[in-house]
């Protein structure tokens, strides 16, 4: 695709994988794009493809102070610049502060609260239930008193997850667990639960290979129309069973797209969405486990023949061009994000679910990666050495034990 107007920049917030991505999809185009990141050495700001770096800090406490700064970029670059908050957080912070960031920047406009109830799990779980889309059963405790009760009553095994995840990951490093016994839900809970900020939910396990989580990622306009829509299931994960796809394939699967442009529409939503199901074989329903508002790290996993993303779409729309041509998935195109897979492919063969001919196979199709591209390879390079520094840590460590 080549769109004819290219002359709008793209300040992208928060340059980890998602935001790699963007610079090169939209970079490639000729299309200006600035990053910003707390990290100089962030995957994105790497990228040849990256206009401007700028180096800023969210902190969600000071967050006019970063409002601020993000004004003054706006401000610098001189003209209207299309705005991607990569995180939740930073999402949120997009919609909080809508009014005064279109002074000089373009963006869907979704209400503060929309926003803020879509990347919790727990006001996810109570928009679901109330427009009737399939979920997991979940309850969300205060205390442990509330875990205890549940417990008694709870068929194990069952999920611990975090309601806001990064928040969890940032304190614990991870996630969620998968807990099989009341004594371990417990201790975990114990290990996990920040008791002056309750953050933790429980939620029904769905049972089923890492192949049954679904993905759908699209761009709504402003009447909360799906532009470009893709589906596709992870082939695997990292963290295995608990993590995100280290490999996925694109596949279209109709009734993931009609749950999800129904359930938009009637919610209002505009811009670009990642959402996540289970395909439960029990009841034989896709089941909705995370939405996250914003633009997801495995986009580029979906891709039209003719080249459309959701990023690229959300240009188009959001610079009055036509969208070009009807969006016809690249089946069975597959993305892996290389070192995770790496570690991912260990953790199942260690589990004896992956041998070695299957994980060959895997790979077939595989046309993309998250980190490697052969004209940006500065993100690739700076990827390899940090594990290899990560790696021979590990190594002196296990030298010096006893």
């Amino acid at each position: 695709m080549k769109p004819l107007d290219t002359i709008t920049p793209v300040l992208v917030l928060n340059c980890k994988l998602g935001g790699l991505a963007i610079m090169r999809s939209l970079g490639s185009l000729g299309i200006p794009v600035y990053g910003v990141d707390a990290d100089e050495k962030a995957p994105g700001l790497l990228s040849r493809y990256c206009r401007q770096r700028y180096v800023r800090q969210y902190d969600e406490s000071r967050s006019m102070e970063y409002l601020e700064s993000i004004l003054n970029l706006g401000k610098g670059i001189g003209k209207k610049t299309i705005l991607i908050p990569t995180s939740d957080e930073l999402s949120l912070f997009a919609a909080v502060h809508a009014e005064s960031l279109s002074e000089y920047f373009i963006f869907p406009k979704n209400t503060s609260d929309l926003v803020r109830n879509l990347a919790s799990k727990e006001g996810m779980y109570h928009l679901a239930r109330k427009h009737r889309v399939p979920s997991p059963f979940t309850e969300f405790p205060k205390n442990m008193e509330d875990v205890v009760v549940y417990a008694g009553s709870a068929k194990f095994p069952i999920m611990l997850k975090g309601i806001h995840g990064n928040r969890l990951e940032e304190r614990t490093g991870k996630k969620m667990v998968l807990v099989r016994t009341r004594d371990e839900l417990i201790a975990n809970y114990k290990i996990l639960e920040d008791p002056e900020r309750p953050n933790l939910m429980l939620q029904e396990y769905i049972p089923g290979e890492d192949d049954q989580i679904y993905i759908f990622n699209g761009y709504f306009n402003g009447e909360s129309e799906c532009l470009c829509g893709f589906t596709g299931n992870k082939i695997r994960q990292s963290p295995i069973h608990v993590g995100c796809a280290s490999l996925g394939v694109c596949r279209w699967i109709p009734e993931v797209a009609e749950i999800t442009t129904k359930f938009m529409k009637v919610l209002g939503y505009k811009g670009i969405l990642d959402i996540g199901y289970r395909w439960d074989e029990r009841d034989g329903q896709y089941k909705v486990l995370d939405i996250n508002p914003r633009i997801g790290q495995a986009f580029r996993l979906f891709v039209a023949e003719n080249g459309m993303d959701v990023a690229r779409s959300l240009y188009l729309d959001l610079t009055g061009q036509e969208q070009q041509g009807p969006i016809h998935p690249r089946e069975g195109r597959r993305w892996v994000i290389e070192d995770y897979d790496v570690v991912s492919s260990y953790q199942y063969y260690l589990e004896g679910g992956l041998d070695f001919l299957t994980w060959l196979r895997s790979f077939r199709n595989l046309e993309e990666g998250a980190w490697f591209r052969w004209n940006d390879p500065v993100p690739f390079l700076d990827m390899l050495l940090r594990l290899g520094r990560k790696s021979i840590r590990k190594i002196g460590k296990f030298v010096k034990s006893p």
